[in-house]
């Protein structure tokens, strides 16, 4: 079996911490964000997932590639994670609907992994001190070069990364005969974003990340849609101008994640890097407005100010996360937006919030 001859592999991470595996397929060294997730599927997903761009992936689930791998599973047209850390890796697959297995996935999107890392401790290690940039290699005999390599990466905090992951030219998804027009800022989405859109009778044409508040209009669309994405959102200058723009003349608008980030920044209310963020697929929500639960799947390592929310006249906070009480949604009193910090058009079983797309384009119905 190929795992039998594997070669070393170490996990370095910024403050000197080392965890020890074995490499899976690819060999050399990857550089990164430190981050987990707490999924027990949805791995493809998770790798194609523009929001994870240049980040190191933990997952906490002990066995990963046990039900290999589907082309028509993914969230971008590429792998988005730097490298992916696992416990047990499953060279071996059993789903009828899997077209290939995870290495052989791997392999073809030139993604290095290592396995058989003390995960459980990992991501203890990472709740008690918080993400780090780190990097995995096979290079484990030059410990103290990689160390040098890895003091130069940059720090998320105030790293813009949309530009990395958002389109290069606008294109069209849905049916162009659809009922309702909706101009998508990509500052990462995802494909099931706009799936959910176009279900909903949504034409949806996609714009670059810099893309201003003119350019989105010339196309006279029925509402506005600012997407999930990578990094932190305060740099996004371009965005968070086209943010203000679009609430100054009370056009729909609706922000997912980092959208939802850009909102809260055109308003006024500041956000900030958290101790290790919220990423996986059961993070439970309150929705303030009904006093129903939903289960969610949530991606991001930043957060929006709950004080400066709260204060702010403009603005009421709609949706709280139950874990650490971080703001999950807001809307505006008076305007014709509003925006959540997780992701509803990830439905890993439940299906409990998927009501915010209906909601967008019922906002969109009153004005058309």
């Amino acid at each position: 079996m190929k795992y039998q001859s594997r070669k070393k592999a170490i996990l370095l991470l910024a403050d000197g911490t080392i965890f020890y595996g074995k490499a899976v397929g690819k060999e050399g060294s990857a550089f990164g964000e430190v981050c987990f997730n707490t999924g027990m599927t949805g791995y493809q997903e998770i790798f194609t997932d523009p929001s994870y761009y240049g980040q190191l992936m933990v997952t906490t689930n002990a066995h990963i590639g046990n039900y290999g791998t589907n082309e028509e599973e993914v969230e971008s047209d590429s792998v988005k994670i730097a490298g992916l850390i696992v416990k047990n890796f499953s060279y071996e697959y059993s789903r009828v609907s899997a077209d290939s297995s995870l290495q052989e996935f791997l392999e073809a999107n030139n993604l290095l992994a290592i396995s058989d890392v003390d995960t459980r401790a990992l991501v203890s290690y990472i709740r008690d001190n918080g993400t780090m940039n780190a990097v995995i290699s096979t290079e484990v005999d030059d410990v103290d070069a990689l160390k040098e390599k890895l003091a130069a990466v940059p720090d998320m905090n105030g790293l813009e990364l949309a530009s990395k992951v958002s389109t290069k030219e606008p294109y069209f998804f849905g049916d162009p005969e659809a009922p309702y027009k909706v101009s998508a800022l990509d500052l990462g989405i995802k494909k099931n974003i706009l799936r959910n859109l176009a279900k909903r009778g949504a034409y949806i044409k996609v714009f670059p990340y810099n893309s201003t508040f003119e350019e989105l209009s010339e196309w006279k669309p029925d509402g506005y849609f600012l997407s999930n994405g990578p990094g932190d959102p305060e740099p996004l200058e371009e965005a968070i101008n086209t943010a203000k723009e679009i609430i100054k003349r009370d056009l729909p608008l609706f922000g997912i994640c980092l959208g939802h980030q850009v909102i809260a920044l055109a308003n006024g209310i500041s956000t900030y890097k958290m101790h290790n963020g919220h990423r996986g697929i059961n993070h439970p929500v309150k929705n303030l407005l009904t006093g129903k639960g939903e289960i969610t799947s949530q991606n991001h390592g930043f957060a929006i100010n709950r004080e400066e929310a709260e204060k702010n006249e403009e603005i009421e906070v709609t949706h709280l996360h139950l874990n650490d009480d971080t703001v999950a949604g807001i809307r505006m009193k008076n305007k014709n937006c509003f925006s959540v910090q997780y992701h509803p058009e990830a439905s890993p079983g439940p299906n409990d919030s998927v009501y915010l797309f209906d909601q967008f384009i019922e906002n969109i119905k009153k004005i058309k």
